[in-house]
C-alpha cells in the first residue's frame, strides 16, 4: 500500500480512519459482550447519554432501572452499586466511541463537501457510510432492547445482524479507500476470471463463518463443549439436526449445531485460502498480491489455533477477543486482495493484444 498516496489524499486517510474505528468498535463490542456489560444501560439517550451519572443520586437512579431488568433479577441479583458502575462504564464507553466515530464520519464529510474536495454529485457514496453508521446504532439498540424484556440475553440473530452491518461498513470504507489509493495503479499481469471468482468464494465463505461466530456468541454456544476435535466423545455429536423442528431451524437456533458448524466450517475457509494462494503463486503475480495471500494463510492458521484454544480453555475473555479481531483482519485482507485482482487487466485483453504486437514488430 502506498503511504505517499495516503498522505496526498485526505479522503483516503479519512476513509482508513473510519475503517480502523469500525474495526475497534467490533473488538470493543466483543469485550462488552464478554463482560456482560451490554445490558447495563437500559435507555438509548443519544444526546444526554454522552455524560455518565455524575452524582450518587444519579447512579442510584440508573441502578434502580437496571434492577428491573431480567439480567439483574436472574443473573446479577445482589450486585452492589460499585459492581454496577463497572459494567455501566464499559457500555457507556462503547456508546461514546460509537458517537465519536459517527462525528468523525459526518463532520469531515460536511467540511469536504463545503470546500469542494468531494463534489456534491459524488458525495452519495460517502453519505452511504454515514447512513450505515446510523443504521448500525439503531440495530445496536434493537439488539439491547431484545434483552430487556423477558430474558437476560440479547437476540443472537440481532447480534449477528449488528456484527455483519459493522463488517459491511468496514469493508465498504476499505474498498472506497483502496479505490483512491490505487486510482492510477493496476496489476500489470492479467488475472483470469477463475481467480477472481475464487477470491469472491473466499469472501462468501468467510462472511458465513463470521456470521456463525456471531450466532455462537449470541447463543453462548462456545461453552457447549470444551474438547477438540471431539464433542461429547464423538467427532459428529448426536442430535445435531433433531433438537428442533423443522430440521433447518437447528442451523440457527440450537447451540450444539451452531457450535459444530462454526468449528468445522473454519477448515472450509482455510481450504479456499490455500487453493487461492497456490493459484496466485503458480501464475506469478505481483508482490502485494502474493503478500496478501501469504498473510491470509498466516491469519487463518492463527484464527483456527485461537478458536481451538478458546474452546479448550472455556472461552477466556482475551483469547475470544483476539479470535474476533483476527476474523476482522482476515476480512480486511480478503477485501484488499479482491480489490487488487478486480483492478487487473483481464486475460482476454492480453491475449487479443498479442497478434497486434507481432504485426507491429
Amino acid at each position: 500500500m502506498s503511504i505517499r498516496a495516503i498522505r496526498k489524499d485526505p479522503i483516503a486517510a479519512w476513509l482508513l480512519l473510519v475503517a480502523f474505528l469500525t474495526f475497534f468498535m467490533v473488538v470493543l463490542g466483543g469485550y462488552v459482550r464478554l463482560s456482560r456489560a451490554g445490558l447495563s444501560i437500559v435507555e438509548w439517550n443519544v444526546i444526554t447519554g454522552v455524560v455518565p451519572p455524575l452524582s450518587e443520586d444519579a447512579w442510584q437512579e440508573e441502578f434502580a432501572k437496571y434492577q428491573q431488568t431480567p439480567e439483574y433479577q436472574l443473573v446479577n441479583k445482589g450486585m452492589s452499586l460499585d459492581e454496577y458502575k463497572e459494567i455501566f462504564l464499559i457500555e457507556w464507553f462503547h456508546r461514546l466511541v460509537g458517537r465519536i466515530a459517527g462525528l468523525l464520519v459526518v463532520v469531515p464529510l460536511i467540511v469536504y463537501g463545503v470546500r469542494g474536495i468531494i463534489p456534491w454529485r459524488d458525495s452519495w457514496r460517502y453519505w452511504l457510510i454515514a447512513a450505515l453508521f446510523g443504521v448500525q446504532g439503531a440495530i445496536g439498540w434493537l439488539m439491547v432492547a431484545s434483552g430487556l424484556v423477558d430474558r437476560p440475553a440479547v437476540s443472537h440473530l440481532r447480534l449477528t445482524i449488528h456484527l455483519l452491518t459493522a463488517l459491511s461498513l468496514f469493508a465498504l470504507t476499505l474498498w472506497m479507500a483502496f479505490n483512491r489509493i490505487y486510482a492510477d495503479e493496476a496489476i500489470r499481469r492479467p488475472v483470469s476470471p477463475t481467480l477472481i471468482r475464487l477470491a469472491w468464494v473466499l469472501l462468501v465463505v468467510l462472511v458465513i463463518q463470521i456470521a456463525y461466530g456471531g450466532l455462537v456468541a449470541g447463543l453462548k454456544a462456545g461453552y457447549v463443549s470444551d474438547t477438540w476435535p471431539l464433542m461429547f466423545g464423538s467427532l459428529v455429536p448426536p442430535k445435531l439436526f433433531s433438537v428442533m423442528e423443522p430440521w433447518w431451524v437447528n442451523l440457527f437456533e440450537t447451540p450444539l449445531t451452531v457450535h459444530f458448524i462454526h468449528r468445522w466450517f473454519a477448515f472450509v475457509v482455510a481450504t479456499v485460502v490455500v487453493i487461492l494462494a497456490i493459484a496466485v503463486r503458480r501464475q506469478g503475480y505481483e508482490h502485494d498480491v502474493v503478500t496478501s495471500t501469504n498473510l491470509l494463510i498466516v491469519l487463518v492458521t492463527v484464527q483456527i489455533a485461537l478458536g481451538i484454544r478458546v474452546v479448550i480453555l472455556g472461552v477466556p475473555k482475551w483469547l475470544a477477543i483476539a479470535h474476533q479481531g483476527t476474523a476482522v483482519l482476515l476480512l480486511g485482507t480478503t477485501i484488499f486482495l479482491l480489490h487488487r485482482l478486480q483492478r487487473a487487466a483481464p486475460v482476454a485483453v492480453a491475449v487479443s493484444a498479442r497478434p497486434a504486437q507481432r504485426a507491429h514488430s
